[in-house]
C-alpha cells in the first residue's frame, strides 16, 4: 500500500488516496499531502488504512490506476530537505573530489549533522520524469537516498525513494557552492508513493541499489544498506526541527552511501534506476540544462502537463 497523489483522468480534479493492488481510491475530506501531513501519525494511519480497505471495493471515487495520473507525493507548502555524508562512503567521495577535505571529515563526525533544503514541492519531479544536471557543470552524479516523510508534529509517518542528484565538480571547487551544486532544476526526484512507516518492519536495513543505464546496457551499478548509516533517522528529524517548523511537513533524504566514482559522470540519455527494498522505485530519464524541466512551471496549473515528458 502506498499514499499517492493523483490527478483523476475522469473528472480532472487532484486527490490524495492510497494505492494498492492496481487501485487508487481517494482520502476522506483530505485534499493535498500538505493537508495530511498536518495530522498526528494515528490521524495519519486511520485515514490511510480506511482508504486501503476502499480500494478493494467498489467504492464511490475508486478508480483503477490507469485511470489517474500519478504525480510527486508533495504538494503546498511542505518542502524537501536533504542530509549530508551520513555514510563513510560519502565522507570519502566529498573527499575525493573537495579541495577543502577536513569539511568533510570533520561533519561525519561531529555531533551535528549537514543539513541543507533541496526543493519546495512544485520543483519536485517523480518517477519516470527526468532530472537534470546543470550545463555548467562536468562531474555529475545521482545520489540514491531514503526519504523520511515527516508530519508537522515531527513524527515519521512514511518512506520514498529520493534521488539528490549532485554537481560534484561545483560543490568540490568551495564548499560553499554547494546550494548551486544541489538546488537546481531537476535536482530532485522522489518516488510517486509514499510506504507508510507502519508497513516498512525495519527502516535500518534496507537494501538500496543503484543502476545507470547508458545505451540500453548498465554503465554503473552500486548498493547499500541503511544499516550503514552513522546517524539515526529520528536524530537527523530532531536536528531539523530544532530550528524551524513545518506547520505542513517536509520530506527529508536521509544522506547516500552509493556514489561513483570520480571517473564517472551522467550524461543526457542516462536512465537512473534506484530502488529501495520495503519502500519502492524510482527511475528517471537524465536531461542536461534547465530548458528541458521548463514545463514543470505550467504543471503548477496543469498538472497532466507531465504526460508529455513521460
Amino acid at each position: 500500500m502506498e499514499i499517492v497523489r493523483y490527478a483523476d483522468r475522469v473528472d480532472r480534479v487532484v486527490r490524495v488516496g492510497v494505492r494498492q493492488a492496481g487501485r487508487v481510491a481517494p482520502l476522506v475530506d483530505v485534499g493535498g499531502i500538505c493537508e495530511l501531513l498536518r495530522l498526528p501519525r494515528k490521524e495519519v494511519r486511520d485515514l490511510v488504512d480506511a482508504a486501503g480497505a476502499r480500494a478493494a471495493s467498489d467504492s464511490t471515487g475508486v478508480r483503477a490506476e490507469s485511470e489517474v495520473l500519478l504525480l510527486p507525493p508533495v504538494d503546498g507548502r511542505t518542502e524537501v530537505w536533504a542530509s549530508g555524508v551520513t555514510y563513510e562512503r560519502s565522507k570519502v567521495a566529498r573527499v575525493e573530489e573537495s579541495t577543502e577535505k577536513s569539511v568533510y571529515e570533520k561533519v561525519y563526525d561531529a555531533q551535528r549533522p549537514e543539513l541543507f533544503m533541496k526543493a519546495v514541492a512544485w520543483r519536485v519531479v517523480t518517477h519516470g520524469e527526468p532530472v537534470g544536471i546543470r550545463a555548467d557543470s562536468g562531474l555529475d552524479v545521482p545520489e540514491p537516498e531514503l526519504g523520511v516523510v515527516v508530519n508537522r508534529a515531527g513524527e515519521i509517518v512514511g518512506f520514498v525513494v529520493c534521488n539528490d542528484m549532485s554537481s560534484r565538480v561545483i560543490e568540490g571547487e568551495n564548499p560553499l557552492y554547494l546550494p548551486q551544486a544541489k538546488i537546481y532544476a531537476g535536482s530532485c526526484a522522489i518516488s510517486a508513493g509514499i510506504r507508510p512507516a507502519w508497513e516498512v518492519p525495519d527502516p535500518t536495513a534496507l537494501d538500496i541499489t543503484l543502476t545507470v543505464v547508458r545505451d540500453g546496457a548498465p554503465a554503473w551499478q552500486g548498493s547499500t544498506s541503511t544499516a550503514r548509516m552513522k546517524r539515526s533517522l529520528e536524530e537527523l528529524v530532531s536536528y531539523l526541527f530544532a530550528g524551524e517548523a513545518f506547520p505542513e511537513g517536509v520530506v527529508l533524504a536521509t544522506g547516500t552511501g552509493i556514489i561513483p566514482e570520480m571517473s564517472f559522470t551522467l550524461a543526457a540519455g542516462d536512465r537512473v534506476d534506484i530502488t529501495i527494498s520495503d519502500v519502492g522505485a524510482l527511475s528517471n530519464p537524465v536531461v542536461v540544462g534547465k530548458e528541458p524541466l521548463a514545463w514543470l512551471v505550467d504543471a503548477i496549473s496543469d498538472p497532466f502537463v507531465r504526460e508529455a515528458v513521460r
